[in-house]
């Protein structure tokens, strides 16, 4: 985040923090926190220390960029994952970030963007909020805003409410007279 409006010459955001909830089958396997240290502009600006409430200090103390990769990719391991986000600036800067160091991309397997499908579930107008749409359900979210393991939890809390409102409301298949008549009780009586 800079300072004021004037980017610094060659700006771009990168991350410095990162937050993942692996699920499978539903449960949460694994969680992972850890602060990253930007290679580009290593110091934060006043703004972004405020925003976040966080201290250069933890910043320091965090993995390198190389470091984040390697743990992604041990996540993405070859298998078909799914990676959820709540908005597409997450993925957007991951792979800015990875353009700008020369790395690869961490991940091969699925994204969704679960904004995108709150927004066109709900048939809102405008994205919503993380937070907001937590409430929305009359839920409370997990932990502190902008912290990237709680966002991540409150993501998955949130994905698991949308998923079981869009089951509740998928059509059922109708029913046919099979399901409404035990036929064999009807053919035993007129067999012969």
């Amino acid at each position: 985040m800079p300072e004021g409006k004037a980017n610094p010459k060659g700006f771009y955001p990168e991350i410095i923090e990162v937050g993942i909830v692996s699920v499978k089958n539903q449960q949460i396997e694994e969680q992972f926190s850890s602060y990253v240290k930007p290679n580009k502009f290593p110091l934060l600006t006043e703004r972004c220390k405020t925003f976040l409430q966080i201290s250069q200090n933890k910043i320091d103390q965090g993995m390198t960029f190389s470091e984040l990769l390697a743990v992604l990719n041990d996540y993405n391991n070859g298998s078909s994952t799914t990676v959820i986000t709540w908005g597409n600036m997450d993925m957007k800067v991951l792979r800015h970030n990875c353009q700008m160091s020369g790395e690869e991309f961490p991940f091969t397997g699925k994204f969704r963007d679960l904004s995108m499908e709150y927004k066109k579930f709900f048939g809102d107008r405008n994205q919503t909020g993380l937070w907001k749409a937590v409430e929305e359900y009359g839920k409370k979210a997990t932990g502190k805003h902008h912290r990237a393991l709680d966002d991540a939890l409150t993501t998955y809390n949130l994905f698991k409410l949308v998923e079981e409102d869009k089951r509740y409301l998928q059509k059922p298949s109708p029913t046919t007279i099979g399901d409404r008549i035990d036929l064999s009780k009807v053919l035993n009586k007129y067999a012969t």
